[in-house]
């Protein structure tokens, strides 16, 4: 009988979005500026890389200037640069004359997958992490079981020193639509390219309502007004009025990284208050060109007479249910207390995301955690007794500012992780030490 040991890694990384790329970056740098290497391995669920690939919209711009790359803040010499990009795609000059700090969504998809391909030697994809367990010796954690699975339901094995997540949102389904969320003719945005409603409807004049009154909901509502002109839509939110975000300079500067350090200081009902303070920079708020097209069509509506696009403001959704002839949902008017039911070919969901502070897959390790809380540089606090770092990228807004969920701050903090990661390697174990116990095969 042979033994076959697990892999080790100094950083073991959940997840390969912009977070954990903006990571791999800093921890190039690191090992060969400051000649500090930490072995890293990450694991993608995705098959490849794609950055939001359900609502890569033709036309859809960043929302951020393109300088807020992966790297620029931090290094803006660095080989990863959107500039470096541009150049090395040969459309500096023509991006240049676009006279613009916005670039599309599909071209910074394509930046961020051109930056991935340079890491390809580090990921694996197509891996979903299980479970991540302590693995002890005496008294103390020294390190970190990470059980993954393929797509082919294979189970894999991998030691870690050191653990970095950054898995993202998982799409937020309101109550009322749990019960047909398994209907294909209900979908999220985050998977509405690839759902059936832009495929067409053979030629019928489908009718569909998008839910949300956010940047997603504005952006679907207008493809969806040009990839199916004789559709009607109805967007359907609770709010008094489609509003608009707020990217004024001053305003914009709580996205600056030395924010953190000022939003982390503050006591929590303090941050509660700031986050209160400039929801609308972020939540069920829309980019100010996207809401005078929106308004230009309605106007126009009443111009021709024809109705293509009707705007529910102050509107409940209080049930759900998914019939043959579609999808039938109750609505309160909350202005006037009453209820109609209208039917549906199809419902997108602009609805966001939920971001768990501590994913499930941590669960094994639950009992080490204090407080659940992050320290300034991300990391989790856990008992003395436990070694291993884990630090969560993405899922901080209360403690580290509402830059937390965004690009603004990747560079930055990723650097805060690796100086961090790379400050306790040496204390943490003997290279030569091997950490796993040996298993059969």
């Amino acid at each position: 009988m042979s033994y076959h040991p697990a892999p080790e890694y100094d950083v073991v990384g959940v997840g390969f979005g912009p977070s954990n790329l903006a990571l791999a970056i800093a921890l190039d740098d690191c090992a060969r500026k400051q000649r500090v290497s930490c072995r890293s391995v990450f694991v993608e669920r995705q098959p490849s890389f794609k950055w939001h690939g359900g609502m890569l919209l033709p036309g859809s711009n960043m929302q951020i200037s393109f300088l807020k790359d992966l790297v620029s803040l931090r290094d803006p010499t660095s080989p990863f640069t959107f500039i470096n990009y541009l150049h090395k795609s040969g459309r500096l000059l023509d991006f240049t004359n676009c006279r613009t700090f916005y670039p599309s969504r599909i071209e910074f998809n394509d930046y961020l997958r051109w930056v991935a391909g340079q890491f390809e030697s580090v990921v694996e994809y197509g891996e979903t992490v299980v479970a991540v367990e302590p693995v002890s010796a005496g008294q103390s954690v020294v390190a970190l079981r990470v059980l993954t699975q393929t797509e082919g339901g294979e189970e894999r094995s991998r030691i870690a020193r050191n653990l970095v997540v950054a898995v993202g949102g998982l799409p937020h389904i309101p109550a009322v639509f749990r019960a047909v969320a398994g209907d294909p003719r209900v979908m999220h945005t985050s998977g509405y390219l690839d759902s059936p409603v832009t495929a067409g409807f053979g030629g019928c004049a489908p009718r569909v309502a998008v839910i949300g009154g956010g940047q997603s909901a504005a952006e679907v509502t207008l493809d969806l007004s040009d990839r199916i002109p004789d559709s009607n839509i109805d967007l359907i939110f609770r709010g008094h009025a489609l509003k608009p975000s707020d990217s004024s300079p001053f305003v914009n500067e709580i996205f600056n990284p030395e924010y953190t350090d000022y939003f982390y200081s503050q006591a929590d009902g303090q941050r509660e208050a700031i986050v209160r303070s400039f929801r609308n920079t972020n939540y069920a708020v829309v980019d100010p060109d996207l809401l005078d097209q929106l308004y230009r069509m309605t106007y126009q509506q009443r111009v021709t007479g024809a109705r293509r696009l009707a705007v529910h403001p102050r509107s409940e959704i209080v049930a759900a249910h998914a019939r043959p002839e579609g999808i039938v949902l109750e609505l309160l008017n909350r202005d006037e207390d009453v209820r109609h039911r209208a039917t549906y070919d199809a419902i997108v969901l602009a609805t966001g995301y939920e971001r768990s502070p501590v994913p499930a897959f941590l669960d094994p390790i639950r009992r080490y955690i204090e407080g659940g809380t992050l320290d300034r540089d991300y990391r989790l606090q856990t008992s003395p007794a436990f070694r291993p770092q884990v630090h969560l990228q993405g899922c901080a807004e209360t403690s580290h500012g509402l830059s937390d969920t965004l690009l603004s701050v990747l560079p930055i903090r990723a650097q805060e992780i690796t100086t961090s990661l790379a400050s306790t390697r040496a204390k943490q174990f003997d290279p030569e030490q091997h950490l796993v116990e040996r298993v059969y095969l």
